[in-house]
Parts: structure tokens; sequence; C-alpha cells
């Protein structure tokens, strides 16, 4: 048989190289088809006429969050394996489908503001010591004992200014992130934020949060002890004690770590613990124990219910200490995974919206003076 003489067909060209843009939104969920469309008309709508995508992060959901997403021009990413679900394993799913320059993190049940993202481009341009920037996060549920506590009194990493890390999301630049290694450590079901932080900020970044409102967050509208319990069952719980473990063997994070307000909080309470267990066994007399015990469990639900002012918001600060000491050892317990590891996962909704030309980025004529320390 005779090779054909008729003219070869050429090979079809590539397809050209989309163009990277300067942004990318990614937005961590889990069920969370009440509030998707909400979340995702407001980012498409802050990020009109930017140079940017939308990644949603999809943690297994099981309601219609992902049917949801995917009538958007967005990119919709999901976990293959749901018991690998964990607030850590989000931000790194999404990172991972994201092409943006500058990666800006949020939750599935947040609403972003307008204006925003202009400024705190502006402000990462102008300051390229600077990793991340947030903003004020707006917690609208006035109902709940923990989120009233988080509107009463701000911690300091929550005020304006250089801070310690970015809770609620914050935009990042790619090239920080790259330069430690990963964006979230995949094992964390809480403090992933902290723990990013932690390494930027010993690799020499700084971290900072503008004034303005970045998002608005309506949180869990349950009873408090029911998000406590909620907490307990996934795993959210026992964060911190995950973050000791993974940071053990890296001194200088361990330092910061063990200097931090509620590690003390709930070593605090483990030591009362021993304390209640040394009082109730052998060889303490019966009468002194029927009058040690009751007052050693008395004392701090009366000394707090002093310090905030009430009996219920008392008891609730010491049920939760509680639980969350608990959890730290939970934590501290459980084998991790490297950090690292690329995160199994599948495209569920390609959506390409037309990437549009950047809108030019005002400056203010002033830009305020970075502190040199975080707070």
């Amino acid at each position: 048989m005779y090779p054909s003489t008729s003219p070869l067909r050429p090979e079809p060209a590539p397809p050209p190289a989309r163009e990277k843009p300067l942004l990318s939104v990614v937005i961590k969920a889990l069920n969370e088809a009440k509030n998707i469309q909400a979340t995702l008309e407001s980012v498409l709508e802050a990020t009109r006429g930017l140079n940017a995508e939308v990644v949603l992060a999809d943690a297994c959901s099981s309601d219609a969050t992902v049917v949801l997403a995917s009538a958007y021009p967005v990119r919709v990413v999901q976990l293959i394996h749901p018991q690998e679900r964990c607030c850590g394993i989000g931000p790194q799913l999404g990172f991972e489908h994201a092409r943006g320059e500058f990666i800006y993190l949020m939750d599935g049940d947040m609403r972003l503001c307008p204006g925003f993202l202009e400024r705190a481009l502006s402000f990462l341009q102008r300051h390229t010591e600077v990793a991340g920037v947030g903003g004020r996060v707006v917690e609208l549920n006035h109902d709940s004992f923990e989120y009233r506590a988080r509107n009463e009194q701000l911690a300091p990493h929550q005020r304006p200014g250089a801070v310690d890390r970015l809770d609620g999301g914050g935009l990042y630049r790619r090239g920080a992130i790259e330069a430690v290694g990963h964006f979230s450590n995949r094992n964390l079901h809480s403090y992933e934020e902290l723990e990013l932080a932690l390494r930027l900020r010993l690799a020499g970044w700084t971290l900072w949060r503008l004034a303005d409102d970045a998002v608005t967050h309506r949180g869990h509208e349950i009873n408090a002890y029911a998000l406590l319990l909620r907490r307990w069952q996934s795993g959210y719980i026992c964060g911190l004690g995950e973050l000791l473990r993974a940071s053990w063997h890296t001194p200088d994070q361990r330092r910061q770590l063990l200097q931090l307000k509620e590690v003390r909080l709930y070593a605090g309470v483990l030591l009362g613990w021993a304390l209640v267990l040394l009082v109730a066994l052998p060889p303490w007399p019966l009468p002194v124990k029927a009058l040690l015990l009751p007052l050693m469990l008395a004392a701090p639900v009366a000394a707090m219910a002093w310090r905030k002012r009430s009996w219920q918001r008392g008891l609730y600060a010491l049920v939760s200490w509680n639980l969350h000491a608990a959890g730290l050892l939970r934590g501290l317990a459980r084998r991790q995974r490297p950090p690292g590891e690329p995160v199994a996962s599948q495209v569920l909704h390609e959506g390409r919206a037309s990437v549009a030309p950047p809108t030019p980025v005002a400056v203010p004529a002033e830009a305020p003076a970075l502190r040199s320390q975080p707070a």
C-alpha cells in the first residue's frame, strides 16, 4: 500500500493562552445555598471594570450551592474527598485554581463592599513590603453572645494599622504567598489565617488593615451553645491545637504561638482541671472535698458573671473556654499531612467572563504611614 499523495492537513494551532487577570477573588464555601447568590452578585458588582476572575472553592456541599453558583460567570472548583474538608483546605483549593497576581479571600456568607478592592489594590501597589491588606468586617449578627462580643470589643488584629493576621479575609500578593510555600495549611480546622500570617511575618512581610469596610458578614443564626456543639463536631474547635502541632518544630513560630492570649487562657483552664482532679482524688478527706470542690467550680462562674455583668454571658464564656481547652488537646493529637500537598479537586464549571481592561486605580494624595512593627 502506497502512502497517500493528498496534501497533509495542518495540525490545528493551540488555543491562545488566556490573559492572566490582575485579581482573583476566591470564595470558600460549604452548604451556602442560602447566601451564595447574594455573595456572588456582590463580588461581580465589586469587580466590574477590574481585570478580575472569581473562583468558588466548594468543600463538597450537599445543598444547591454548586448548582446556583454555576449560573454565574465564575469558576467553580470542588474537593474530591469530602473527608478532607476543613477551614485550611478551602483557601488552598481556591489558590491552586486562581491565576491572579493578587488574591482576595472571603467566605461564602459574606458580601463584598463596593470600592474596597480598588483601595486595597492601590495600597499594595504603593507599599511593596506589605503581603496582605484587609478591611473592616461588619458583623450583622447581634444576637449571639460570640458575635455580640466581637462587635463590642475589637481584638488588636481587627483594628486599623499593622496587624498580626487578617481574620475575615483579605487581599494578598501572590508573590508573597509563593515565597512562603503555600496559601493555607490544609490540616487546620481553624486559625488558618494566623498560620499564613506567621509564615509571612517571619519571612519579613507586613500585614495591614484599612479602616474601610471590606465585607459584611452574618454569622450562624443559631443558639450560641448549639454553635459551640457544631464546632466541636466539625473539628473547628481543634484548630489551635493543630496549629501548635504543625509549628512545634519551627522555633520562631512556636515562640510566637505560645505568646497568644488564647493559648495562655486555655493552658490556665487545663491547669484548673488538674487542680480539681488533685482535690477529687485521695488522700483528701471527704469533708475537705465537699467544701473545696463546689467552691472551685462556683468561683470561676461568679467571677466571670461579675466581669461580664451577666450570669448568662459569664457562664457561656466558661463553657466556651473549657470546650476550646479540650479542643486544644484534640488538635495536638491529630495526625497531619504535608501542609503544602496539592489538593485533590475537580473543576465543575468554567464560567469564563470576558477579562475587562483594568480600570486605573486612583492613588490618594497621601498614603498612610506604615508602622515598623506589626500590632
